[in-house]
């Protein structure tokens, strides 16, 4: 009796598999009836014979007694046929599934709705499960709530990245040690950032990051606001401005061409213009000897200035 109920059993489980197979591939509903009746048929012929076939358990999938192999998953018991991904149908006999409100799902369709998303290529971000558990021994839940144990996942500026999908928006530089910065909402390393949005200065057109001055509808690294010719400091605190630049007075007079031909002085108040050249009153004289000249009065000889009584005496 023992061999002959191993036998019988071995054959429930063959037809119940057959059955299974033939409910999967559409020919169900003419096959299993006929099935049905044979397994029933078989279950009474033992019971008369005295021999009992105990089902391993009911399949939580199609409600029907499992007399072959037996899957346990999710705390009940399935025809390994019927074990499938309550998203895609895919079979999960064997491999590692993921449940979510007490549905088996396989890993794309876990990923693909419950996992958090890139926001550089929306692609779902993967959680860990480096020890996967065949589905025959009862696992345990790999993901019961949305609060993942992720893989190499960064949070930035408010979104889930790939750590590998975030970096600068203008040069594509993966962040390092010193971090990046946001402009509207975007991550930039700190050489674009500076390079793109911060202030130039007038001087040297280099971003200016912390001491500067403002001066000429601009801003300037301290170092850089100097005369345009000559490349000295202010000492005074005050310059001249000539064509948006910063010039000190005997530049600026020099640009301007408001320099005494007499002294090389800026001439800043009153002003003499003769022969095409400016001078203080008091440096508008003979160059002979010294005497002051009157505007009308006066001879030029080889770029200098006489009074007529000198030119005469010098050069008559």
């Amino acid at each position: 009796p023992t061999a002959a109920s191993q036998q019988l059993d071995e054959l429930l489980a063959d037809l119940g598999h057959m059955q299974s197979k033939l409910s999967e591939q559409g020919a169900g509903v003419p096959a299993e009836p006929s099935l049905d009746n044979m397994l029933g048929s078989l279950a009474r012929d033992l019971q008369e014979l005295g021999i009992t076939a105990t089902p391993a358990g009911v399949c939580a999938g199609c409600r029907k007694p499992i007399a072959g192999k037996v899957l346990t998953a999710l705390g009940k018991t399935w025809h390994p046929e019927h074990f499938t991904c309550a998203r895609c149908g895919q079979g999960l006999d064997s491999q590692p599934f993921f449940e979510q409100g007490g549905q088996a799902l396989c890993e794309e369709d876990y990923h693909q709705v419950f996992s958090p998303r890139c926001a550089y290529c929306a692609g779902s971000i993967r959680e860990v499960n480096p020890h996967p558990v065949p589905p025959h021994h009862p696992p345990p839940p790999l993901a019961t709530s949305p609060h993942l144990s992720l893989q190499r996942v960064l949070t930035a500026l408010d979104q889930t990245w790939h750590p590998e999908h975030f970096f600068c928006a203008h040069c594509g530089k993966v962040f390092g040690d010193e971090g990046f910065l946001e402009r509207n909402g975007k991550p930039y390393c700190r050489q674009d950032f500076l390079a793109m949005f911060a202030p130039k200065c007038q001087g040297c057109e280099r971003p200016v990051t912390d001491n500067y001055l403002s001066a000429l509808q601009g801003v300037w690294h301290p170092e850089c606001f100097v005369c345009t010719e000559c490349l000295s400091g202010f000492a005074g605190g005050s310059f001249f401005e000539l064509e948006g630049r910063p010039y000190c007075e005997l530049h600026f007079h020099q640009q301007q061409g408001t320099i005494c031909h007499g002294c090389g002085r800026p001439v800043t108040g009153r002003c003499i213009t003769a022969a095409g050249r400016k001078y203080h009153p008091e440096h508008f004289v003979c160059t002979y000897c010294l005497g002051r000249l009157q505007k009308g009065t006066f001879r030029e000889c080889g770029d200098k200035m006489y009074c007529q009584a000198c030119h005469d005496k010098l050069f008559l």
